[in-house]
């Protein structure tokens, strides 16, 4: 089958060699010519055959938003886009109804997988109607793992996004625990040898998974975290997912108290703990530490 994929990165780029691996035609196209097969998105959708598939892998936002407006008038009636970004799910059913007046289709997919995609496969969660899902199946079964698992057509436009957002926000919860694991064994007076305690999770443990294989790597290459400093970014989906809990009324604790943390490595010095530091003292004359040379 063909396929148009644009955006050739480190996520792009290995879906192309994998898809190229199981026999597929990829026209990439790229904005780096090095690595482009295309020298724009007209030529790139020239090289393809009716009805195309167009997989777009660029940043969520304003880019991807300019990347679908540019191939509208690229495309023909029957061709399908897919938004395989981290896109908000929201921003989905108006692109659908954007593409749907040309008579093109559109999927969204949550990918999974990062660096490692390209040898173990690739969970991909797909919105969208079930004739454009069946379009693109061929491509979804040579990106995926081998298996039953790995593949869900989640429902209509925007659970593919869904699905992705919520799976982000389990994984920042995941994440948070095993740090927090990490913290108190490195802490502990007993325990010598933190790298071999979680290591040693990774077979037989109801803990284990890919994100205790990868905490293990990390304490290996640098069993102290030394090299490292305590500050987590976040792209997005964790605060969307929190957003749903609350329109929804859903309790959700340790997502929304991970979350809170990467916002908090990012402080130098806490505005919120100066003022608890403040109250004791006005209250109760505790102590208090000032800022050095002051």
């Amino acid at each position: 089958m063909q396929l148009g994929l644009i955006g050739l990165g480190k996520m792009g780029g290995n879906m192309r060699d994998r898809l190229r691996a199981a026999g597929h035609e990829v026209v990439g196209y790229d904005r780096n010519p090095d690595i482009s097969d295309a020298t724009g998105l007209a030529d790139m959708v020239d090289k393809l055959a009716s009805p195309r598939v167009i997989w777009a892998m660029v940043p969520a936002g304003e880019i991807t938003e300019q990347t679908i407006d540019e191939l509208i008038p690229l495309l023909s009636p029957g061709d399908v886009v897919i938004d395989g970004g981290n896109s908000r799910f929201s921003d989905d059913m108006p692109r659908a109804v954007r593409l749907a007046e040309h008579g093109i289709g559109y999927l969204d997919v949550g990918v999974s997988g990062g660096v490692w995609g390209k040898e173990y496969g690739y969970a991909l969660m797909v919105g969208g109607e079930v004739d454009h899902v069946a379009l693109a199946m061929p491509i979804f079964e040579a990106l995926k793992p081998p298996g039953e698992f790995g593949f869900v057509h989640a429902g209509g436009v925007g659970a593919g996004h869904y699905a992705k957002m919520v799976h982000n926000g389990i994984e920042y919860g995941l994440m948070h625990a095993y740090a927090e694991g990490y913290e108190l064994l490195e802490k502990s007076e007993i325990v010598s040898d933190v790298p071999g305690v979680f290591a040693s999770w990774r077979e037989g443990t109801v803990v284990r998974s890919w994100l205790l294989d990868l905490m293990s790597r990390a304490l290996a290459e640098d069993p102290h975290l030394d090299k490292l400093k305590g500050y987590a970014d976040d792209t997005g989906e964790g605060r969307w997912t929190v957003e749903e809990a609350i329109r929804l009324a859903v309790p959700m604790h340790v997502i929304a108290a991970s979350l809170f943390a990467r916002f908090a490595s990012r402080q130098d010095d806490s505005p919120a703990m100066k003022a608890i530091a403040a109250l004791r003292n006005q209250f109760g004359g505790h102590a208090v530490k000032s800022q050095a040379g002051e």
